[in-house]
């Protein structure tokens, strides 16, 4: 896609959706104090918002409209802009974060929270985006062995500013590459110990050009992502064509120093090129060398490069790689699939063993005692799969054949292209790697299972690269009067009808918001066109059920009680459908493939305090902890490259702690007393501990049924905790053999007590009202002690001092 419309002279389209957020620009609804403004300072707001979400909105829905070119509407953008404002239509932190009336010339990437790759450098490119990257590692997709790679060289220049030649530039490349022991100060390292680094230096990179081979390939790496990433693609293309017998002269030195700013990520401070080098220092060492040594089958080879480079992504210093790897249960290696996790170290991925109805019933009848050597691997990888994940989760199940372009057979239709256009695009293209992007699509033609997920498993995704662009609307905040002073489920006629329209409305702009998101020159523009694939979802669904039906989680779960909050929803997926496919019309595209979805939904609910997309919510007041970018500094202080927002939180007195488990980054707690437990269900309300598995996985299946639907949805982004001190493997074994057919997916995640599970941290922390009050009475922030006050808790427990 190239940002224009194909075919279209004029927007022929019925009357535009949006009336009823039609009007003079309306007044920004607040951020939710502590937590959401956080958020927002962090991924969302830029010095000229002046922390300001009407700015916001304003600056997103212009460069939305301005995809159209002379076609926009500027009533369409007024009322979008207003949906925004308001919170009816978040949108997703991606829009929030790089919309603006520059967006027309940007990359589709920056805006694509959703991604598959079928390589290694095409995944880096992705994560160095921003995009969640989902890759598949069935046998049949693996084109490329690494042992046929070629000798890596790797050079920085000494006169460049990130060259380890002090004692303490030194120290601090020690610590990064893990040459010296974790917490070894710089007056406590050894002369001994400098020298080693001095010496490993030596070995590991080359000094002077000059002395590489004659005939060495060289490549100047160049400052950007897209340079980064090309870098990886000769490299693995040169591994694809066998390149054993030569030499690759990799050059860091115009890498931009570490700390430097990013124009396009907000001045975030750089990784450096030293970053890079650890990487293919580690690709060198860690999968060439051993795959020559005949120890490593090719589809570990490719997830050992993959979580190598995934660790380098930093984006900014505001964000770490998201990965799914999924692997057909049928392929041989899928046992050590199943454990590569917790025995190999690759950490950086959310791990799926991909089955179908064939799986199921295998197990069943190998369960009932079948000798068949098919029922018998498929219980041999049920039994591996679920003694892993009861322990830490992993791997989950996908149930493929129920993904919507597996069931619909639209993802064996993509053509094989041999020019390299499955990866090209304004700002990349792929050249190296053109013969091995033509291979992986013929190999895909006859692959078992076409199609993956994203890494939080709610978009269905062709296994050789696609996008999904993606969006929130929150039901609650389209409510045309202060819901604080309704009766849950009690309003007159015309503010239900108002606020049924008005949610509908969001749902209406969202997808054409969407859409034309899709226009965006892209590096899978080929894939985009030919699928426009969407996800849109809803967030703070239990806020919602309970203010405008009355109803707690119990309650919509019966569905004679909660039939009003269905057939909403059906009326909402239907016009989400509808609107869908009226306005690919109109702008001469393709149908949409998938549209309705929900997604984790993190960022867009912070913002406001909703619970996030399907989820219960976690706890009724806890401890919030965020990851930032950061370390303490000898001084006490912190690191030039530390995130700023770092200092300020401490100034405020919120608790701030540094990790070791996550080298170089800190955690700031936000005290959280959600919306939700605001709004008085009391013994209503429900949190996810509270809930059974077999009611979260009653809830799972009605959203399916109601908001996906039959055809063209996604899938519900899910995570149900079984806690163990309750159920044992046993009964975990028949939970999962139980249910887990009758969904598309649904991540399932063991825990303990908090006491018990062992974590540096917890991104939630449970702690006493007492507790709770304390810390927020320690923190010098007026908007949190709005949000956050006494008598909320006290009434939430169970004490409400009236």
């Amino acid at each position: 896609m190239d940002g224009s419309l194909p075919g279209t002279t004029f927007l022929g389209h019925r009357r535009t959706p949006g009336a009823r957020f039609g009007g003079p620009p309306a007044k920004a609804r607040a951020l939710d104090a502590g937590m959401g403004l956080a958020v927002a300072r962090r991924t969302v707001f830029r010095p000229s918002d002046a922390e300001d979400f009407g700015r916001v909105a304003d600056r997103v829905a212009a460069g939305n409209m301005a995809l159209l070119g002379d076609r926009a509407d500027r009533l369409e953008q007024g009322r979008l802009r207003n949906a925004i404002a308001t919170g009816a239509l978040i949108t997703s932190g991606r829009h929030l974060q790089h919309g603006d009336a520059d967006q027309p010339g940007r990359n589709m990437e920056v805006f694509t929270n959703c991604a598959t790759a079928a390589a290694s450098f095409s995944l880096f490119y992705l994560l160095l985006n921003g995009s969640g990257v989902g890759r598949a590692y069935d046998d049949a997709l693996m084109a490329v062995d690494w042992a046929r790679a070629p000798h890596v060289l790797l050079h920085l220049g000494t006169g460049h500013a990130d060259f380890p030649a002090t004692r303490a530039t030194l120290h601090r490349f020690g610590l990064d590459f893990s040459l010296l022991p974790w917490g070894t100060s710089l007056d406590s390292m050894t002369p001994a110990q400098e020298a080693e680094l001095r010496a490993w230096i030596g070995r590991e990179f080359l000094a002077d050009p000059a002395e590489a081979p004659a005939d060495a390939i060289r490549h100047v790496i160049d400052d950007s992502r897209e340079g980064w990433g090309k870098a990886v693609e000769l490299l693995e293309s040169l591994a694809f064509q066998g390149a054993a017998g030569r030499t690759l002269l990799l050059d860091f030195s115009a890498i931009r120093p570490c700390g430097a700013p990013i124009g396009g990520m907000q001045g975030r401070p750089a990784s450096g090129p030293l970053s890079l080098m650890r990487a293919f220092v580690n690709l060198r060492r860690q999968v060439i060398e051993p795959a020559r040594a005949g120890g490593l089958a090719t589809w570990e080879q490719a997830m050992l490069v993959d979580h190598h480079l995934s660790v380098e992504v930093q984006v900014g210093g505001a964000r770490r790689a998201a990965r799914m790897a999924t692997k057909s249960w049928r392929d041989p290696g899928i046992l050590r699939f199943i454990r590569v996790k917790s025995e190999g170290g690759l950490w950086t991925a959310n791990n799926s063993v991909m089955v179908d109805a064939e799986f199921w019933d295998g197990v069943r009848a190998a369960r009932a005692g079948s000798p068949e050597t098919l029922h018998q691997h498929a219980f041999a990888v049920f039994e591996e799969a679920t003694r892993c994940g009861y322990i830490n989760g992993e791997p989950g199940f996908i149930n493929g054949d129920k993904l919507e372009d597996h069931r619909t057979g639209t993802a064996w239709d993509k053509p094989v292209h041999e020019d390299g256009r499955d990866v090209r695009s304004a700002r990349y293209q792929a050249d190296h790697a053109v013969g091995l992007l033509a291979e992986i699509a013929r190999r895909a033609g006859t692959a078992r299972f076409p199609a993956t997920t994203n890494p939080c498993g709610e978009i269905t995704l062709h296994v050789t690269g696609g996008y999904c662009v993606i969006a929130d609307f929150a039901p609650l905040l389209a409510c045309p009067v202060d819901h604080a002073a309704l009766t849950p489920g009690v309003m007159p006629a015309d503010v239900a009808e108002d606020w049924d329209a008005r949610v509908e409305d969001s749902v209406r702009l969202g997808v054409r918001f969407l859409m034309r998101a899709n226009l965006m020159d892209a590096l899978y523009g080929a894939e985009v066109a030919r699928t426009n694939r969407m996800g849109i979802g809803p967030t703070g669904l239990h806020e919602w059920a309970w203010m405008r039906y009355g109803l707690g989680f119990s309650e919509l779960l019966d569905q004679d009680r909660s039939a009003a909050f269905w057939a909403m929803l059906d009326r909402l997926s239907a016009a989400a459908k509808d609107e869908a496919e009226s306005y690919a019309a109109a702008l001469g595209l393709e149908s949409p493939h998938t549209v309705t979805t929900v997604k984790p939904a993190g960022t867009t609910s912070k913002l406001f305090g909703l619970t996030e997309g399907a989820h219960l919510p976690a706890r009724r007041h806890y401890l919030r902890w965020v990851q930032f970018k950061g370390v303490r500094a000898e001084d006490g202080g912190w690191t030039p490259d530390s995130d700023r927002l770092l200092a300020d939180y401490e100034a405020r007195g919120y608790p701030i702690r540094s990790l070791s488990s996550f080298p170089g980054m800190s955690i700031v707690g936000f005290p959280t007393l959600s919306l939700i437990e605001r709004l008085g269900l009391a013994e209503k309300l429900v949190t996810a501990p509270e809930a059974s598995p077999e009611a979260q996985y009653r809830w799972l299946s009605l959203l399916e049924r109601h908001w996906i639907g039959a055809e063209r949805g996604n899938q519900v982004s899910y995570t149900l905790k079984i806690y163990t001190d309750r159920h044992d493997i046993d009964a975990f074994r028949d939970m999962v053999l139980t249910h887990q057919p009758r969904i598309r997916c649904c991540a399932i995640l063991p825990s303990r007590p908090d006491s018990e599970l062992g974590y540096e941290y917890l991104p939630e922390e449970e702690v006493t009202p007492e507790r709770f009050l304390e810390l927020v009475a320690g923190i010098n922030d007026p908007a949190l002690h709005e949000a956050v006050d006494g008598a909320h808790l006290q009434c939430a427990s169970g004490v409400c001092p009236i």
